[in-house]
């Protein structure tokens, strides 16, 4: 493999649909110097990704919107009118060959600066076959298992049974228990308990064995290659009017060392006023920001705002949900009476912290690295 550049991702796009929606990937679009291999996926893809970019965005034209064009040159063609054209070429003729040339015969080749397909050797006979290899259905799903640690194992099961409990035919979900059979047995032995079988099906009928011997490969899974730092990261903050400013100070700085964000959450937008007097502006209201948006989530109260917070639905949806979804869950400890109201204050773990003092706040977040509590898990998923 030759490396030829490299494409960094250094700003979130000013407009979704305009920069995300609109672009238009296409494999036959090349450059001089890289020409197609013989993939028969990617011979598939070329023909293929054109159609896909004609129905996304309804017009040949596509490559008028601004993301889709170059940026340092001019594409010449004939093809002109039609939806979206924002400029058509000049000249007499749209279609080549022409006698008209110059500028009024529209654009020509340039054998020299122009593609040309790298002249590549071949030997040998040209059949329509595939390799042997494809008829081993199993292996690689299996090898992708068993690199996955315990706890992303059992994601999948989960993942396999929340998707099959849809299917309402049962023999179909047997017949997808019969090929996890040829993967792993105790993932399907799993699934099938998810989906409360009556009997475990026969292994589904495999056209070449599947390769048992397979060693697991680390670099497979997610969690086993994981961040090293919480940054760029997200820590949700609850807080309510007479929350301790030292202990918010405290968040806010050992986020912002670690490269972490803080958003405040509070009961009304306009913001709280915390212990010493100063005003809190709120980044989001207490029923507009779920902790499904944080990655992790800090709850300091006061004793007054624990206790009208212990009212507030949403405000018990935002710990509980939280709690659910193993996330690190700093506290103070005015915040009790909120997990009380809200049924999780018994079943607190290692993963929530309480922050005694501001100093508590680092360690706080160097624990949210791991991004998650998944210790928690099979405590919170009963089925």
């Amino acid at each position: 493999m030759k490396r030829v550049g490299k494409m960094v991702l250094n700003r979130c796009v000013d407009n979704f649909f305009a920069e995300t929606e609109q672009v238009a990937y296409h494999t036959a679009n090349l450059v001089p110097g890289i020409d197609h291999t013989n993939d028969p996926l990617l011979q598939g893809r070329n023909f293929s990704y054109l159609d896909t970019q004609l129905k996304r965005l309804g017009s040949p034209n596509f490559t008028h919107i601004p993301v889709n064009a170059p940026r340092n040159a001019k594409v010449c063609n004939f093809q002109q009118d039609g939806h979206m054209a924002m400029h058509n070429p000049k000249g007499r003729a749209n279609y080549e060959p022409n006698s008209w040339g110059g500028e009024m015969g529209g654009p020509r080749e340039d054998p020299v600066r122009g593609f040309r397909s790298h002249p590549e050797e071949v030997s040998g006979e040209k059949r329509r076959i595939r390799p042997e290899s494809f008829a081993d259905h199993y292996s690689q799903a299996r090898q992708f298992y068993i690199s996955q640690t315990e706890t992303e194992q059992g994601h999948i099961a989960l993942a396999l049974t929340f998707e099959l409990s849809k299917v309402e035919t049962p023999a179909i979900r047997a017949r997808v228990v019969s090929h996890l059979l040829n993967i792993d047995e105790d993932l399907a032995k799993t699934v099938a308990t998810g989906l409360r079988l009556e009997a475990m099906p026969q292994p589904a009928p495999a056209a070449m064995p599947t390769q048992m011997d397979l060693a697991a490969s680390p670099a497979l899974s997610i969690l086993l290659n994981g961040p090293k730092s919480f940054k760029g990261r997200k820590i949700g903050v609850l807080v309510s009017d007479g929350v301790d400013a030292g202990l918010l100070a405290g968040l806010k700085k050992a986020a912002e060392a670690e490269g972490a964000m803080v958003k405040i959450v509070a009961p009304m937008i306009g913001g709280v006023k915390a212990s010493d007097g100063s005003m809190v502006k709120g980044d989001e209201k207490v029923d507009g920001g779920p902790s499904v948006l944080f990655d992790a989530v800090a709850v300091l109260l006061s004793d007054a705002g624990a206790a009208t917070l212990a009212k507030e639905p949403t405000a018990k949806d935002f710990v509980t949900d939280a709690f659910a979804h193993c996330k690190f869950i700093a506290y103070s400890k005015e915040a009790m009476p909120l997990f009380e109201k809200a049924g999780i204050a018994s079943d607190m773990d290692d993963g929530c912290m309480k922050l005694g003092a501001a100093s508590d706040a680092a360690s706080f977040v160097e624990t949210c690295r791991k991004l998650r509590h998944w210790p928690r898990e099979a405590m919170v998923k009963a089925v």
